[in-house]
């Protein structure tokens, strides 16, 4: 009988590198769907970016094009570096002037952009040729 989880951990490294790109996709098309573009380029403009609208689509698309690349295993580490600068602006901007709890004890804090800085990390240093990775 196999120890829990049950799955080795190139298996579990690759179901984190799938299910994080899957959430960088989601945000990026529910932002699509609900029509809030225009509102967080305004929100970028008010911080004193200059050109928000493009920086706004640049983001959805990268999380969309990452996104996908990422769950095909391409570019792994550069997609995770692109990830990791668009949730660490994603605290400064946003998420750290509600405090750390994102649900119950609060509203849009910090606490799950942190969590996916943590899982990019490890996606990340995972994601290196099979024989120097020497994973059980």
């Amino acid at each position: 009988m196999k120890d829990f989880p049950f799955l080795r951990l190139r298996h579990t490294l690759t179901v984190l590198r799938i299910t994080v790109a899957i959430l960088f996709m989601a945000h990026a098309g529910m932002r699509i769907a609900n029509g809030t573009i225009p509102r967080f380029s305004e929100f970028l403009e008010g911080k004193g970016f200059l050109f928000g609208s493009v920086i706004v689509w640049a983001i959805t698309l990268f999380e969309l094009s990452g996104g996908l690349l990422m769950v095909l295993g391409l570019l792994t580490r550069w997609v995770a570096a692109g990830f990791l600068a668009i949730a660490s602006m994603g605290i400064v901007l946003i998420h750290a002037q509600f405090g750390w709890f994102v649900g119950e004890h609060g509203t849009g804090g910090m606490e799950y952009s942190v969590a996916l800085i943590v899982a990019l990390l490890a996606i990340a240093s995972a994601d290196r040729p099979r024989e120097r990775l020497r994973l059980a």
